[in-house]
C-alpha cells in the first residue's frame, strides 16, 4: 500500500517541480527587465545631470595667477547641437600625399626613396619672384639682363647648362636673404654665383682670374672671393638644388626608357632636349617664372612639345598641377619656335655631351617680343624688359 501511495504522489511532485521551475524562470526574467530599466534610468540620470549643471565663477582670485573660487548652479536642460556641414560644400578635398614615383625599378637603390629625396630637395630650396620688393633700386628687367649675360659667359667658356641653372638658383635665393642691394652690386653677385656653380659642376672650371676678366674691370678677384663667403653664409651652404634642367633631363630619360632601363645613360634625343632647353632659357629670364616650382616649369615645357600623357608618365604631375604654368608659357613657346635650334660643336667636348653645354642666342630680343605679345592680350602680366644693359661681356673672339 505504501508503494501504491508513492506511485500516486510521484506525478504530482513532477508537476510541482515544473511549476516551480517556470516560476523561477519568470522571476529571473522579471529581475533582468528591472535591472535593464534601472540601468537605463541611471544613464538617463547621468546625462540629465551633465546638462543640468555648469560651473560659475563667484569672484576673481585674490592672488594673481591663482584659481578662481566657483560654485555649481543648475541650468535648463540643453539638447546636443548637431554641426551643420552644409556651409562647407564650396570646399573640395585636396590630395596632399606625395605623387607616386615615376621612376622605374633601380638596381642601385630604391626608386621610391630616390623620388622622395628629389621632392624633398625641391621643397627645401624655395624661391620667389617678390625678392625685387626687398630692393628698392632694382627692377625686374635688371635680373633679365644679368642672366642673359651669364648665359653668354657660359657659352664662351663652354660651361654646362647645369652650371648656369645652379648660378641662377644661387642668385635668386641669395637676393631673398638680403635687403636694399644696390644695382651696382648685381654683376658681382652674378659672377660670384657662376664662380661657385662652376666649382661644383665643372671638371675643369675657369680660374678666378677669368671670371674677374669677363667683368671688364668691374669686379676684382678679391671682390669675388669676399662675395663668395658672404653668399655661402647667406645660403647656409645649401648648394644642391634640383635645377630646371635636371628635371628636364629626368623627364626625358623616364619617357625614353625601354624594357631594360639604363637610367644613368642618356636615352633621349639631343635635338628634342636642346629645343625644350632653349624654351626654358627664355622663360627663366622672366622673373614671373619664379611663381612656379622648377619641376612644374620643366613639365609645362615638356607638355608643349609632347603631350599631357607623356608628362604624367614622366613626372607624375596631372593637368591640374601644370595647367597654369602651361598657359603662362604660351607666348614664350610662340616666340621660341620662330628661332631655329641646332646642336653646336665645342672644342674638347664629346659629341654625346654637347647638348649639355649652355648656349646663348638673342634672348633679350625674344623676351621683348614675348612681353609685347603679352601686353596686347593681358596687360601687365609680364615684367617689362629693356634691351639696354648695364653689363657688357667681352666678345667670344676677345676671350
Amino acid at each position: 500500500s505504501s508503494r501504491l501511495q508513492a506511485k500516486q504522489q510521484q506525478p504530482l511532485s513532477c508537476q510541482e517541480e515544473a511549476s516551480q521551475e517556470l516560476q523561477a524562470l519568470d522571476c529571473l526574467q522579471t529581475r533582468k527587465r528591472r535591472t535593464a530599466e534601472e540601468i537605463k534610468k541611471k544613464e538617463d540620470g547621468k546625462i540629465a545631470k551633465k546638462h543640468q549643471y555648469e560651473i560659475k565663477s563667484c569672484w576673481p582670485p585674490t592672488i594673481t595667477g591663482g584659481i578662481s573660487p566657483c560654485i555649481i548652479i543648475e541650468t535648463p536642460h540643453k539638447e546636443p547641437v548637431t554641426t551643420d556641414f552644409s556651409r562647407f560644400k564650396k570646399y573640395r578635398f585636396r590630395n596632399l600625399f606625395i605623387n607616386p614615383s615615376p621612376l622605374p625599378e633601380l638596381n642601385w637603390g630604391n626608386s621610391k626613396d630616390v623620388w622622395l629625396n628629389i621632392l624633398t630637395k625641391e621643397n627645401r630650396y624655395a624661391h620667389c619672384k617678390h625678392f625685387t620688393s626687398l630692393h628698392s633700386s632694382l627692377q625686374p628687367h635688371m635680373r633679365s639682363i644679368l642672366l642673359d649675360w651669364l648665359l653668354e659667359v657660359c657659352e664662351v667658356y663652354a660651361l654646362h647648362r647645369e652650371t648656369f641653372y645652379l648660378a641662377q638658383d644661387f642668385f635668386d635665393r641669395f637676393m631673398l636673404t638680403q635687403k636694399n642691394i644696390n644695382k651696382s652690386m648685381l654683376q658681382l653677385i652674378g659672377i660670384t654665383s657662376l664662380f661657385i656653380a662652376s666649382k661644383l659642376e665643372e671638371i675643369y672650371a675657369p680660374k678666378i682670374q677669368e671670371f674677374a676678366y669677363v667683368t671688364d674691370g668691374a669686379c676684382s678677384e678679391d671682390d669675388i672671393v669676399r662675395m663668395e663667403l658672404i653668399m655661402l653664409k647667406a645660403l647656409k651652404w645649401e648648394l644642391c638644388p634640383v635645377t630646371i634642367v635636371s628635371w628636364l633631363n629626368l623627364y626625358l630619360q623616364v619617357d625614353a626608357l625601354k624594357d631594360v632601363p639604363k637610367v644613368l645613360l642618356p636615352q633621349y634625343s639631343q635635338e628634342k632636349f636642346i629645343q625644350i632647353a632653349q624654351l626654358l632659357d627664355l622663360c627663366i629670364l622672366d622673373v614671373n617664372s619664379l611663381d612656379f616650382q622648377y619641376r612644374t616649369l620643366a613639365a609645362a615645357a615638356l607638355c608643349h612639345y609632347t603631350s599631357i600623357e607623356i608628362v604624367k608618365k614622366a613626372s607624375g604631375l596631372d593637368w591640374d598641377s601644370i595647367s597654369e604654368c602651361v598657359q603662362w608659357m604660351v607666348p614664350f613657346v610662340n616666340v621660341a619656335k620662330k628661332v631655329p635650334v641646332k646642336l653646336k660643336n665645342f672644342k674638347k667636348v664629346a659629341a654625346e655631351d654637347r647638348h649639355n653645354i649652355q648656349t646663348h642666342t638673342n634672348y633679350l630680343d625674344m623676351l621683348e617680343e614675348v612681353n609685347s605679345a603679352a601686353v596686347s592680350t593681358a596687360p601687365g602680366q609680364l615684367s617689362p624688359v629693356s634691351t639696354g644693359g648695364i653689363i657688357t661681356p667681352p666678345k667670344s673672339t676677345e676671350k
